[in-house]
Order: C-alpha cells, then structure tokens, then sequence
C-alpha cells in the first residue's frame, strides 16, 4: 500500500510502537494540538481561535502542560479572556441561584438519578467546565481519525497486518478503543481473523510485562545480585503504561520558551 499523508503517521507509530502505538499516536498528537495553542503560529492571537479555547476551556492535565510549554504571554492572553467568560458566566448562574433547602438538610448534593446531574446548579455549571478542554477535544478528533485510518491500512495491505501481529500488542485503555473501532470497521471473516490476531497477541505481551515486573522484584533478592537484569529494568514503567496509557518511548517533547 502506497504511503499517503495521513497514513504515514500509523506507519511511523507501528515502527517505534513500544508497548502500545496509539500511545505514541496519542503523544504526538498532543504535542501537535500543544504547538498549535501556544507555539509559533500564535493562534492564541487569533480572535475566532480564542473564543473557542475560551468556550471550552482546558482540563487540570492541559493546564500544567501549558505552563510547562514555556510561552508565558500566550497563556496569559488565553487565561485573560477565558476568564472574563467565566466571570460572565458566574455572574449569572450567582443571580439565579437558589439556596435548596433539601441540599442543605441531606449533608450533600443529590444528583438526578436520570441525567446524574447535580441538583445544586453552581455545582452542576462547574462540572461542566471540568468535564472540557479545548485540546483533550482536538486530540479526540484527530485520535478518531487515526483510528479508522488504522483499520483502512488493515483491510487494504497485508504488508501492515503482518506488522500488526509483529508489535507488542496495546496499552488496555487503546485496546478497548480498538476493539470497538474492530466491530465498527470489519465483519465477517475479516473481523474473526483480526480477533484471532489481536487476542493472542495482548495475551503474550501482558505475560511478558507480567514476567518482567516479577523478576524486576527478583532480582532484589540477595541470592540474585549478580544475575542479568534480563528486560526488567524499566519493567515498572512499561508496565504502568500497559495498564493505563502514555509513552515512556517518545522522548518528551523539547517545549520552546
């Protein structure tokens, strides 16, 4: 299959794959959304891309990493106006509030067991604002694209199934993604033979990481001083991210000032 724009991506990630290559996926796509907020196309400057920002705001992780970023005046123009919406905001959600007595006599927030949403309505606003974040929703999108690219490139070239059965499987978080992305994607035969791969391999590779973890443990014991590490040096953080996600491979992006 012919390398196209958007498939070179997948192709990279299935090279430097590590542990899980919608992880590294998932990095570089975040740097990427990181560089488009802050970095040197100033799109921060930009009106229509600040009333977006503005609207959704960003979560507690995206916070830090802005700061982290180093570009001080374009997080302080995007807090400046982002602010002002929220001070709108509270403004009217404080007029209209009414204390609820039965909120007060309960010792806590009741949620509306239809819609779990909270009855008091200034904690019902605030958790719509921690619920959004203009880059975990850019990352989203792209992550989705990448995700039905991966099962284009599946069903077209059987150069990159082969790959796929050849990496180390994925992270469980990326691999339920997967598995849905699968029924979605493929049928029939198709989607029997991708289970008979796919199963098989996360199987092995949680066994491996299982082994590796256990003998990192080992190899503290007195009588194993001398023996080889074996791959269990960075076991603990490889099987971390096999549980929940990240890439330790990808070196950390070099964040400008």
């Amino acid at each position: 299959m012919k390398e196209q724009l958007h498939t070179i991506p997948i192709s990279e990630a299935m090279e430097h794959a590590g542990e899980c290559p919608f992880c590294y996926i998932e990095r570089k796509t975040e740097n990427h959304a990181m560089d488009f907020v802050l970095g040197h196309g100033a799109s921060y400057m930009e009106a229509d891309i600040r009333e977006m920002t503005d609207k959704a705001g960003f979560c507690r992780a995206h916070f830090k990493k802005m700061f982290d970023y180093g570009n001080a005046l374009g997080n302080a123009w995007i807090l400046k106006t982002h602010y002002k919406r929220i001070l709108d905001e509270m403004t009217k959600e404080f007029s209209r509030f009414k204390p609820s007595a039965s909120g007060k006599k309960s010792g806590f927030f009741r949620k509306n067991a239809s819609s779990e949403q909270s009855s008091n309505s200034i904690k019902w606003w605030i958790d719509q604002k921690e619920r959004s974040c203009f880059i975990c929703n850019m990352v989203k999108r792209t992550f989705d694209d990448y995700l039905n690219t991966f099962f284009q490139m599946y069903k077209k070239d059987a150069g990159f199934r082969s790959k796929l059965s050849q990496t180390k499987g994925f992270c469980l978080t990326h691999f339920g993604l997967l598995c849905e992305a699968a029924d979605q994607n493929l049928s029939g035969e198709e989607l029997t033979s991708f289970y008979d791969t796919v199963l098989p391999l996360m199987q092995e590779n949680m066994e491996r990481l299982y082994e590796d973890v256990s003998w990192f443990i080992e190899k503290y014991d007195y009588r194993n001083k001398d023996a080889d590490w074996k791959d269990s040096k960075d076991a603990i953080q490889r099987g971390m991210q096999k549980l929940k996600g990240s890439d330790p491979s990808l070196p950390p992006h070099q964040y400008k000032k």
